[in-house]
Order: structure tokens, then sequence, then C-alpha cells
């Protein structure tokens, strides 16, 4: 048996489990959810993204969605055409972005009968704690009476913490610590680009595409990207791969696909052969501060 016959085969194997996966963390980034061409929200895939959580939810899974898009919001509401680099100016479009998608997401998962609760976590409340034991009971009480909790980092005030380096980074790396504090067993990235690649598809051409990594290497690792594809996100592949390895240590594998088509979702958990699949190797005890900075 080759080596490409092998991981085929385990690609398989380990696609043919996802079905059996009970709580499942989403992640969604700002270029999934905005318009490109008018940095306007994508009302139509936003409704199809709720539609079919509710769906997932009403078949037996527990969902957590973890949301980006508050600056780019905020930033649309104003009036900016660019991201914007000032602090005072990245809180307010956060504070103001932040509740008009709050109220998108309230509204469309009202009209499928399913309440949507905000949750807004910084670096702190993952390290300490006392406060990570708060988030972390919160957010199973949200899961046990039925609601939709809706994760966002707490951009209005964390913002000092962004130029000091002491957030998570990015959004990809929250949902791992979504993910850890809820006991997930399965995280799903939804972005701009099919999955990984061995190179960027879009500079290089003959970059292949990788279906299946059964464990991070510094070769695979090697293949992110730093930069985020677009410019309404913060995370490229690079961090994604980090949530992946993260999201592995507790045990949730993790499949990062192309967020244009929002049904990639359904498809990854019946099984079939969508995005990159990273394969958990769950760890026996992680330390949570030592987590985080990974």
């Amino acid at each position: 048996m080759t080596l490409e016959s092998s991981i085929r085969d385990l690609n398989f194997k380990e696609r043919a489990t996802l079905k059996d996966k009970k709580r499942i963390v989403i992640k969604i980034g700002s270029s999934s959810l905005m318009h490109e061409s008018t940095g306007k929200m994508n009302l139509l895939k936003i409704e199809k993204l709720v539609r079919l959580i509710v769906d997932l939810k009403n078949s037996g899974k527990e969902i957590v969605l973890v949301s980006s898009g508050a600056i780019a919001v905020g930033r649309n509401t104003i009036g900016l055409e660019t991201r914007p680099n000032e602090r005072d100016l990245k809180q307010a479009c956060a504070a103001i972005g932040q509740a008009k998608l709050m109220m998108v997401y309230q509204k469309i998962f009202s009209e499928y009968n399913t309440i949507a609760a905000q949750v807004l976590l910084t670096k702190n409340n993952v390290t300490n704690d006392v406060s990570r034991d708060n988030a972390m009971n919160t957010l199973k009480q949200i899961i046990s009476i039925g609601a939709i909790p809706v994760v966002n980092e707490n951009d209005s005030v964390s913002t000092y913490e962004i130029e000091q380096l002491q957030t998570f980074g990015d959004n990809d790396r929250l949902s791992a610590i979504v993910a850890s504090l809820i006991d997930a067993d399965l995280l799903i990235l939804l972005t701009d680009i099919d999955g990984l690649y061995t190179d960027d598809p879009k500079k290089n051409k003959d970059a292949s595409f990788v279906p299946y990594v059964d464990e991070i290497s510094e070769e695979y690792a090697s293949m992110g990207k730093d930069t985020a594809q677009s410019g309404f996100g913060t995370g490229g592949m690079s961090s994604k791969i980090d949530a992946a390895r993260m999201a592995g240590m507790i045990g949730a594998d993790t499949c990062i696909t192309n967020g244009d088509d929002v049904t990639n979702i359904i498809r990854i958990i019946n099984g079939e052969n969508v995005g990159t699949l990273f394969k958990s190797h769950k760890k026996p005890s992680v330390d949570m501060c030592k987590f985080v900075e990974l």
C-alpha cells in the first residue's frame, strides 16, 4: 500500500465518524459574512447559516457559533472604506457592529423559533481560573436550555490588548478555546478557501489540495499563510492550523472548508470529502494558560 492510498483510506475512515459528533463549534469569519464588493452584510448567507444551524440543533446536535464581523459591520455602518488602525476607532466600530450583528442573528434565529445568546470573551476570561469556570458554565447552560451561543471576542474592550499581543489573535484560536470550554468533539472553520493547500493556490497554480492531516507536522504547519485573503478578516491559514492543533489537544477534530457555501457544514457532518480534516490527538491534561499561548 502506498503512502497516498494509506492517507486516502484514513481520510475515508475518519470522515465516516463525523456523523456521530454531538457537540460542534462552527466558526465563520468576517470575509464569509460580508459582500466583498460593498462591505455590507451578506444577509442571504447569514440566513442560510442560521437555518442550517437550527436544523442541526433539531436533529439533536449541540451547536455553538463563533462569529467574527463586529469591526467589519461597524466600519460599514459609519461609512469607513477600509479597516481602521486607530485603537479608539476600532473600539467604536466593534461596539456599533457587534450590536448590529447580534440584532441580525437574533432576528433570523427567532424566525426559526430559536433563541440566540450573545457571549463576548477576552483572553483574561480564559486564563483566569474563576472567569474561565464562569464562561464554561455559562456556555454549557445556554446549550442545555436549547439556545445557540453566538461567541465573539469582546473587541470593544480588548483593543488595547490587541496592541500588546494579549488577545486570542483572531477568532480561529478563540473557536478552539470555545471548543475546549464546552468539550466539543468537532470544530468547523469556515473561510474563503477550500482548505489547506501545499502553497497559496492564488499565487501558485501547482499547489495541491490536502484533504486529510493525521498529525500536524512542521511540514503541514509551514503550508499556512500568515495573511488573510480579504480586507475584512485578520486570520490566515496559519491561524487555522494553530486552531486545529489546539482543538486536537482536547479531542476535537477540525475541518477547514470554504464558507462561500455554508451547506459544506452538512456535507462535512455527513462524512463527505469536503475541506481539510485534521484528526485530533487528545492529550491527557492541558494547561489552559499554555494552551492559549499556542
